[in-house]
């Protein structure tokens, strides 16, 4: 007897849940019907994602490497699924070895970030990195590779995310999703919204509670975005598509420097 395969449902990816769009809607991409998300599923995002905030960057640095080699572990696991979602094997390799490169920074950043000052007195000096809060990220192309090279920056740092995925090519992100899903990373610190960028990137940029904001991949009125991300200062930060440097996770930093007596 034959049977009808049972075909995949793309939702988003909020708090460590698959939901469908608030609105109910989805829009024709890759051949698939595909969430389409909203303004409201941007603000239940980012509530995820600053709730989830404390706790990720109170972790250790060595844990938090631990996870996204755990992320590794998995894109490596789902290797064939990855690739027939975007341009192939070679650009999950690509990512799969980013994320491993970037958990190998984790507890190894903030000594090279940071410093102890030399200064005239009985103090002693120091800067230390700390993370800067909510991130809303719009990743370039291509799909996977584009998104982990921004991604991964941002949470090894103890930052939170919010992602608005590509919009002509969403799949691969949703199957990433599956992967953070399952790798030990803590429900809201990765959210992925699909959707209409020229309807999610203006919401995103102009919602209070974001940090800072990567245009990396935006498109047309980038001007409007900065505008809107600067009505309470967010950090923005457009970068090389392809980078890999500590100093892209220092671009989601804050620099905190203490002085601290000398004791008797």
């Amino acid at each position: 007897m034959s049977r009808l395969p049972v075909l995949k449902t793309y939702k988003l990816f909020i708090r460590g849940a698959f939901p469908r769009s608030e609105s109910g809607r989805t829009y024709d991409a890759e051949g698939a019907n595909v969430a389409r998300g909203s303004r409201k599923d941007i603000r239940d995002a980012v509530r995820a994602a600053r709730q989830a905030g404390a706790a990720w960057s109170g972790m250790t640095a060595y844990n938090r490497g631990q996870v996204l080699y755990r992320v590794a572990e998995m894109m490596e696991a789902r290797q064939g699924e990855l690739a027939s979602l975007c341009t192939g094997e070679g650009e999950v390799g690509r990512a799969i070895d980013r994320v491993v490169w970037y958990a190998g920074w984790a507890d190894k950043f903030a000594q090279v970030i940071g410093s102890s000052n030399p200064v005239a007195g009985p103090y002693f000096n120091f800067t230390v990195p700390e993370p800067t809060g909510v991130t809303g990220i719009l990743p370039p192309e291509p799909p996977l590779l584009g998104l982990v090279s921004r991604l991964a920056p941002v949470i090894v740092g103890g930052n939170t995310a919010v992602v608005i995925a590509s919009e002509a090519h969403p799949l691969v992100s949703i199957e990433l999703a599956e992967c953070l899903a399952t790798a030990d990373v803590p429900a809201g610190v990765v959210n992925i919204i699909t959707g209409l960028r020229r309807e999610l990137a203006p919401a995103i940029a102009s919602h209070m509670d974001v940090i800072a904001l990567d245009l990396t991949g935006a498109e047309g009125d980038v001007a409007e975005l900065e505008r809107l991300g600067a009505e309470n200062v967010k950090r923005i930060v457009r970068a090389k598509p392809d980078a890999e440097s500590p100093y892209e996770i220092a671009a989601f930093l804050e620099l905190k420097t203490v002085w601290h007596p000398i004791g008797m």
